[in-house]
């Protein structure tokens, strides 16, 4: 009696050979979906520790350009008890209790329209500005203000820079400056992140005595004195001058401006 032929889908899938096109593709596939099926869960599963390294990485910037970090502290401990964060509404430069300084997230709030505004003068190339941001106030002991450390971020070469900038209690004296996140080419923009060119800004000054902002990064000296220049990076125009911009924004009346003078006249 001839062979009888395998009845049914699944029985003459079977009996294809192994090296057929339709079992190589339902292998391909079959493997493709385990894969991604892995690494969907190993993406939630590792999202909360991604989130914490995140936070972590953050408070360290937050410790070092205020002077307090160091290697093998209990980050979390040193950031909590040396700092006491505050949301601002840049507008009108006063604390405010409008959202959770716990869980405010300035990046989220820019793609928020009741939370942000669109930016018609935009030096910095940030598109939108959030209407709050969290700033860190940093006390003596007695409890006077020592430090105050600010987000700031803008557009340099090929990237948004993110990072902090510390001042000093009177909101005009700097005391250092200093990017977590960035994209700038290696060897040049990338040397942002030099300690010897951070160094610069320490002891520097946002504005003059007539309250104009005057702090400049730049290859000329600055016509208002050396206390409010920094040198631009060497072969990195576009960087240097992203920072340029991204500090006068984010130091000027847009930006944390209202905010600073409430400071230096002490109604923070």
């Amino acid at each position: 009696m001839p062979e009888q032929e395998p009845q049914g889908f699944w029985a003459r899938f079977k009996a294809l050979p192994v090296d057929s096109t339709p079992k190589t593709i339902f292998v391909a596939v079959a493997l493709c979906l385990f894969c991604s099926m892995v690494v969907a869960m190993a993406a939630v599963s590792l999202r909360p520790v991604q989130e914490a390294n995140k936070l972590r990485d953050k408070r360290i910037n937050i410790l070092q350009v205020a002077g307090l970090y160091e290697p093998g502290m209990d980050v979390n401990e040193a950031f909590t008890s040396s700092f006491t964060p505050k949301v601002v509404d840049l507008s009108t430069g006063e604390y405010t209790d409008a959202v959770d300084v716990a869980t405010y997230d300035e990046r989220a709030a820019t793609q928020d329209l009741n939370l942000s505004v669109a930016l018609t003068d935009d030096p910095a190339g940030i598109g939108r500005r959030a209407n709050y941001e969290t700033v860190y106030l940093m006390e003596n002991p007695d409890g006077s203000l020592d430090k105050v450390i600010l987000p700031i971020h803008g557009y340099g070469l090929w990237s948004t820079l993110w990072g902090f900038i510390a001042l000093e209690a009177n909101g005009n004296d700097i005391y250092g400056l200093q990017f977590y996140e960035h994209a700038e080419t290696p060897g040049l923009g990338a040397e942002v992140d030099n300690p010897r060119w951070r160094a610069q800004w320490n002891g520097k000054k946002l504005r003059d005595d007539e309250g104009d902002l005057e702090i400049t990064v730049s290859k000329a000296p600055s016509p208002a004195g050396p206390e409010f220049h920094v040198d631009a990076l060497a072969g990195a125009t576009l960087t240097s001058r992203g920072v340029d911009n991204l500090v006068r924004y984010w130091m000027g009346e847009d930006g944390f401006g209202p905010y600073l003078a409430r400071l230096r006249e002490g109604d923070a």
